[in-house]
This record gives C-alpha cells, sequence and structure tokens, in this order.
C-alpha cells in the first residue's frame, strides 16, 4: 500500500539524517514531519524498510542512479569531463557468510567484506554511481561498465579517469585507451625498477613545482619516459617523481602525451576527492554499517548513499560560502534545526526557529522558483523564516 516512491523517501530520510541503520527508522515513528517528507503520515516500520530493500535488483538500482545522475547533472556538473574511480570494502562481522575476502585498510589485512566501487566527478565532488552486486571476478572490468554507464547516460564516454593502482588491470587499460579516454594511474613498484631508477645520473631527472594550495611537497622531479607493459597494447606513458613525501619515486601511468608532467601529477592529485567522499559515506552516511550479508541488498544502500551525497553536495552549492563543506557540517548547522511545518491547500509552509545561520537560508532563497513536488499533491514549499 506504500507507493515505492515513498518506500525510497523513507529510506532516503535514515541517510539524510546521520542514522545507521533501518532498524533506527523507530526512532522517528510519531515524527509527523518526517512522514511528509517521505509523503506518508508517518515512517514506515523497520519490518516494511528492511523486507522493501530486498525486493530491488540491479538494475533498479541502475535505472535509479541514471535518472538521478540526468537530473543533478544539469545543476553541478553540466559539462563533466574528469572522474575519480575507486573501490571500497564494507567489512562483514557476522558468521560466515559466502562473500569474498577484500584487504580492509582500517583493519590493516583482509577480511570477509562486500566490495563496492564509486565513480566521482572531481569538479563537484558529487559522487554518481556506485556499484556493490560485485565479486573479486567482476572488479577488473567494473570500471568499464562505469564508461558504458556514462556512455548510455551522455552520448559520450568521459574524458579522462583517475585511477588507483589496485582498480584496474593493464589489459583494461588498454581496453581504455582503445576507447580514447585518457587516464592517469599509479604502478606498483618493483624492486628491479627502484634500482633501474636509481642508477640513472643525475642529469636524466628534470625539475617542477607543483604549486598547488596547502600542498607541503612542491618541488618535484621526474623521469618521463615510454615503457610497455604486459597486457597493454602499445606504449605507455610513465612518469618517475620524487619528492611527493615518499623515500621512493612514485611512478605514474597515462596514456596522453599532450599533458606536462607538471599537469598530470596535479590531475592524480585531484584522485583524492574520492577518498574524502568515501570518508564522508562511512562518517556520516554509515556506509560500513554493512545493510545485510546479501550483496543486492547492499546495493541499495550504497545507491542511497550516492543520492544523499547529491542531495548534500546541492544544498552546498546553493549556501555562500559554504561549497566545500562537508555533509556532517552542513547536518548540524542547516538540517538539524526545528521549525513549524503547516500543510495548507495548495503549499507546505516551513516556519524556522530563530538560528544563528537562518541568514544564509535566507540568502540562498531555496524555495524560489521550488517545483510542485509530485508525492505531496504537487505543493508548494515555501519557506518562512523570523
Amino acid at each position: 500500500m506504500i507507493p515505492a516512491c515513498s518506500a525510497l523517501l523513507s529510506l532516503l530520510t535514515l541517510k539524510l539524517l546521520d542514522k545507521e541503520r533501518h532498524s533506527h527508522i523507530d526512532d522517528f515513528n510519531f515524527d509527523e514531519a518526517l512522514g511528509l517528507f517521505a509523503g506518508l503520515n508517518v515512517l514506515p516500520k523497520k519490518s516494511y524498510v528492511t523486507a522493501y530493500s530486498y525486493r530491488t535488483g540491479r538494475q533498479h538500482q541502475r535505472t535509479l542512479l541514471a535518472g538521478w545522475v540526468k537530473a543533478l547533472s544539469c545543476l553541478l556538473f553540466p559539462e563533466a569531463e574528469a572522474f575519480s574511480l575507486d573501490f571500497h570494502a564494507v567489512p562483514y562481522r557476522g558468521d560466515d557468510a559466502g562473500l569474498d575476502t577484500h584487504y580492509l585498510p582500517r583493519r590493516g589485512k583482509a577480511g570477509t567484506s562486500v566490495l563496492t566501487f564509486f565513480a566521482l566527478e572531481n569538479e563537484s565532488r558529487v559522487l554518481c554511481y556506485a556499484n556493490a552486486n560485485l565479486t573479486r571476478a567482476d572488479q577488473p572490468s567494473e570500471p568499464l561498465r562505469f564508461v558504458d554507464f556514462w556512455h548510455e547516460l551522455t552520448g559520450s564516454n568521459p574524458s579522462w579517469l583517475y585511477i588507483d593502482s589496485r582498480v584496474m588491470t593493464y589489459p583494461a587499460l588498454s581496453l581504455l585507451n582503445e576507447r580514447d579516454i585518457f587516464f592517469v594511474t599509479i604502478r606498483r613498484r618493483g624492486a628491479a625498477l627502484v634500482r633501474r631508477l636509481e642508477r640513472l645520473p643525475a642529469s636524466a631527472w628534470q625539475k617542477a613545482v607543483i604549486d598547488t594550495p596547502k600542498r607541503c611537497h612542491t618541488h618535484i622531479r621526474f623521469i618521463d619516459e615510454h615503457v610497455r607493459l604486459r597486457g597493454y597494447a602499445g606504449e605507455a606513458r610513465q612518469l618517475a617523481v620524487s619528492g611527493l613525501g615518499r623515500e621512493e619515486p612514485s611512478l605514474f601511468l597515462s596514456n596522453n602525451w599532450e599533458e606536462t608532467a607538471r599537469e598530470l601529477v596535479i590531475r592524480y592529485a585531484g584522485r583524492n576527492r574520492v577518498e574524502d567522499g568515501l570518508g564522508s559515506a562511512v562518517n556520516f552516511f554509515h556506509l560500513d554499517c554493512l545493510a545485510s550479508e546479501v550483496r543486492l541488498n547492499v546495493d541499495l544502500d550504497t545507491a542511497l548513499t550516492v543520492l544523499a551525497n547529491g542531495c548534500y553536495r546541492w544544498l552546498a552549492s546553493r549556501l555562500h560560502g559554504f561549497g566545500k563543506a562537508s555533509p556532517k557540517q552542513l547536518y548540524r548547522r542547516f538540517v538539524e534545526t526545528s521549525g513549524l511545518v503547516e500543510v495548507e491547500e495548495g503549499r507546505v509552509v516551513v516556519r524556522f526557529d530563530q538560528r544563528s545561520h537562518n541568514p544564509v537560508l535566507r540568502e540562498a532563497a531555496l524555495d524560489e522558483n521550488a517545483l510542485p513536488i509530485p508525492w505531496l499533491g504537487n505543493r508548494l514549499v515555501t519557506f518562512v523564516y523570523p
């Protein structure tokens, strides 16, 4: 009897309000305002939202993400060209399950976990793709599935991909090169590679300055050369870079021959944004609070994480001076507040209580030119400040 839209909004509520698990929806059993948010009188019980998440499949999540990203892209990243890709293993803490083992950074060792994959648009810092219906065998080809997803959505391939060393194999990188997609990734340092670089004379190294703000290590030395990789068709570009804060040189791989070495290093440094995004997904959206040992159930949870991230990034883009604020900061200063909600004939009036950050909300005029909300009887939302 609960429409699918209201069911998804009920699950999304937990993400937006910093709640860890589906069972925590019982904290809002008598909260009529949150029920109104989902188009209901009150939010459903935990048994319903848990059962509903088991009714969805990967195609449902993929369709949801496609519709969400298509609507959000024109607002936040209309000319997206560069994406950072990364995997994240969500640890499983229960009894033995039919799950693969993956490396867990927080434990410093491999453990039973559900592997998730995320893609982040670098300029806007918006998560725009996720998949948790993965096995170890699916891992090498998942970035290519993201490329297919983006091509179906926009009609073109991403221009740049920034990739961690463990994300793609050399044959998969070769497929990216065949599709005319530029990439920057890291090559693992073998002992023989390091010894060869140490034997090179000082004259073989060139100098550059990475003058990005707040960077500790700005002066670097590099060697730009052509290399052949096992499984990679043709030659790839390799940059051996020292001065980045590590004892041994870092090895960058790319298929772009036009960018300078300095620009390629700066491009790859932007990949840290996906790690920041995953950090927010763990700390605020509670990605590591595993929804289930069933991958498809976790897949819905990761898709809702993408939606929640997009909501907060849109809010940050509208609030002057808070464009780079984290979801936790935005929640504490603007969302976690009190007020009065009145449902009228053609509109919903939200009267905010007095608070120090209200002027920022008033300046943003979030309700200006607002669209009618279908699940609220096509009513408009109006904000009133004291």
